[in-house]
């Protein structure tokens, strides 16, 4: 009892978080001096404890394995790959031989509380999706631009067909639609539309209009040249669709 007077275990970690897949490691520094018996480590406390390391148990393909090996003070471990059932709370625990011969406990630490860290977004990842939202963003407008456009120009500039409109005892006279672009007259396909009588002045968007030159049977009449027929001018405007 005198050997073992100031003997403390101090584990500075209060709470550790682990990402899975990496190493824990978990701190133990024992100071003072104590009677024979084994350092272990053990998870949980009470009847539901877990033994966690045992410098008495070799298995070389356990998880957990001194930082310090051979070290008296120094019991700090590490365990890799660090997995979700592995969260709880690790106690570092001296042991010393009991009057039986067993292992008893002597001393243990404050224990130190290991939880699962949260995944953290890397900065790179945050600049690509912050990009790829912008590019996204930038392509619907462009869709909706076109489809806006589309939708208010509607079937301009598409050919019309040919129209055919009898004019009395004149032959039937093969109208070709010639609309223009929006907000522009359309052709005047009339090549002496100046001399036509009673014409408006202003012509009307989207309007086609045709002047007919035919002869009329010949007639008598003063002050002409013998053999010069007369003309008259048949007009016809017709509103584009």
């Amino acid at each position: 009892a005198q050997m073992s007077q100031g003997f403390t275990l101090q584990q500075p970690q209060a709470k550790v978080p682990v990402a899975v897949g990496k190493t824990l490691t978990l701190n133990c520094i024992a100071s003072g001096i104590a009677g024979p018996g084994p350092v272990m480590w053990l998870k949980g406390w009470g009847s539901g404890n877990k033994t966690v390391y045992d410098p008495n148990i070799k298995d070389p393909s356990s998880r957990v394995t001194l930082a310090v090996p051979e070290s008296d003070i120094d019991f700090t471990i590490r365990i890799r790959n660090f997995q979700p059932d592995d969260v709880g709370t690790y106690y570092c625990v001296k042991f010393v031989k009991g009057s039986a011969g067993a292992d008893e406990v002597f001393k243990r630490g404050d224990g130190t509380e290991v939880s699962v860290q949260e995944a953290a977004l890397v900065p790179g990842m945050v600049a690509a999706a912050v990009v790829l939202c912008f590019v996204l963003l930038l392509l619907g407008f462009f869709v909706a631009l076109c489809m806006y456009r589309r939708k208010h120009q509607g079937g301009v500039g598409s050919p019309c067909p040919a129209r055919t409109v009898a004019m009395g005892s004149f032959s039937s006279v093969p109208l070709q639609c010639c609309a223009g672009t929006p907000g522009t007259p359309s052709e005047v396909l009339d090549a002496e539309s100046s001399h036509l009588p009673n014409q408006q002045n202003s012509q009307e968007e989207n309007s086609i209009h045709y002047a007919d030159l035919q002869p009329l049977p010949l007639a008598p009449r003063r002050g002409r040249s013998p053999g010069t027929a007369p003309t008259e001018y048949a007009s016809l405007r017709v509103a584009a669709k």
